[in-house]
């Protein structure tokens, strides 16, 4: 990593939720975020100040997960009232519902295509269905806990799956079989997701720990220590180099996955952090709480250097490994004046044994001397006055900063191409919802006119029973 980092900045607020922000999400194209609420209510916020907010009202209970489709034309919502929805993101607030479970439906995601939705419910099952007709496919049904969380990895192989039964578990799409096991023996994971090279799993967990695991040898890569609460939501930069973390302890922490520490620690939010995600290009993240509010972020990562490994990243697939024992730290980067830092000296690095690195994050205070400090950042909004400080600690090796290169763009598609068959897409994409929401109407229509029908019989047979008597 390059010391051309500057710090996190709040770029814009949104408060119009009644209740506990659940969920939020980028479009593809950055001009719209999505959010769910306890409220009922799905909200669709435009990032140009001045257009409106969209409310879309439609579920009967709490929204617990919402996504943008790929192509950023569809926006999944699912819900404590068992069903899942898919809005037109505009002012009509077109949608279509199923009934997914038997139960509270946690999470929905698509596939990377668009065609396809995994849902996660308290019903203990995953559901796989299809976009344009809602069909169900598939059940997955080993987990024996409510399921928290689902989710497809980047090539649409496999399927991660998060459980209050302690395990998180690989699946096979295509087999439907459940390949691994990873468990979480002091709590269970709220939120869980692959890294954008698709080789590892990250999970959020209510230990109050983040854990990074390799789903080839189903090793644990590193397990931070960083939250002094449980940890709500977490998010990969598409470029695979940082992880940012929510959690109940009212802080989002920013984890540099290739050292292997803590960067930064900010704060903003009146009481727990319930969920954060980064943009598709990694240049912003949004984050919401309890307090009801929608904050979004500005990066200020290396813009070039992380656009580049955005780019690169659906190339090619990095192995993300330990690295070896002679591997020689980063310097620490430069930290801005006007931010608090604590005593740093380089991380260690280790050859994949059992060791450990610990990192104390502290406002201006030195820490200990038999403990090793990494470098670490500590961000608070000027509208709150709450601080907090308290020991982070990180363990195993650090993951090695994704090998990609360069390749030729003449063997690429053409940009004017591209972006033709994207326009294409999301224009099927909206006569998909459209076709959909025809056959729901034609349904309700067919079925009024079968009770129109039902109720003349029975008139007429009324009548004639009356004229025999």
């Amino acid at each position: 990593m390059t010391s051309a980092l500057s710090d996190p900045t709040l770029e814009r607020h949104f408060k119009g939720h009644r209740d506990t922000v659940t969920s939020v999400d980028f479009s593809c194209n950055m001009k719209q975020i999505a959010t769910g609420s306890m409220d009922s209510c799905v909200m669709i916020w435009n990032m140009k100040p001045q257009m409106r907010a969209y409310r879309f009202d439609g579920h009967k209970d709490a929204v617990i997960s919402v996504q943008f489709s790929p192509s950023g034309h569809l926006v999944a919502s699912a819900s404590r009232d068992k069903t899942v929805r898919l809005w037109v993101p505009s002012m009509k607030a077109e949608s279509t519902a199923f009934k997914a479970h038997t139960a509270t439906v946690r999470s929905v995601n698509f596939s990377g295509d668009g065609q396809t939705l995994v849902t996660a419910s308290d019903d203990k099952t995953i559901k796989v269905w299809t976009v344009h007709r809602q069909k169900f496919l598939f059940s997955l049904n080993q987990h024996i806990n409510w399921v928290r969380c689902a989710k497809f990895s980047p090539d649409d192989r496999l399927i991660v799956s998060s459980s209050d039964d302690k395990t998180i578990k690989l699946w096979d799409k295509n087999s439907r079989e459940c390949i691994h096991s990873f468990y979480e023996h002091a709590g269970y994971a709220n939120h869980v997701d692959f890294h954008p090279s698709g080789t590892c799993i990250a999970a959020a967990s209510t230990d109050n720990s983040v854990k990074v695991w390799d789903i080839r040898s189903h090793k644990m890569l590193q397990h931070y220590q960083v939250h002094s609460g449980v940890v709500n939501s977490l998010s990969f930069h598409p470029a695979g180099n940082f992880l940012i973390t929510a959690s109940s302890d009212s802080t989002m922490k920013i984890l540099d996955l290739v050292e292997g520490k803590l960067l930064y620690t900010l704060h903003g939010h009146q009481g727990p952090v319930t969920c954060v995600a980064f943009s598709k290009t990694g240049e912003y993240f949004a984050c919401g709480g309890s307090d009801e509010q929608v904050m979004v972020w500005k990066s200020n990562f290396d813009c070039a250097e992380c656009s580049d490994g955005v780019r690169l990243q659906h190339k090619s697939t990095p192995s993300l490994q330990p690295p070896p024992a002679s591997s020689t730290a980063h310097p620490p980067f430069n930290s801005h004046p006007s931010v608090l830092r604590s005593q740093a000296s380089e991380p260690e690095h280790f050859n994949g044994q059992d060791s450990h690195t610990a990192a104390h994050t502290q406002s201006g205070s030195r820490s200990g001397s038999h403990s090793r400090a990494t470098h670490s950042h500590t961000y608070r909004n000027p509208s709150t006055t709450s601080s907090s400080t308290h020991q982070a600690q990180t363990q195993g090796p650090p993951l090695h900063s994704p090998q990609v290169q360069a390749q030729s763009s003449d063997g690429g598609v053409p940009p004017g191409l591209a972006s033709t068959l994207e326009h294409i897409i999301g224009q099927l994409d909206i006569l998909t919802q459209t076709v959909s929401i025809l056959e729901q109407r034609l349904t309700l229509t067919e079925d009024k006119l079968k009770e129109c029908l039902e109720n003349q019989m029975e008139i007429g047979l009324r009548l004639q029973g009356q004229e025999e008597d």
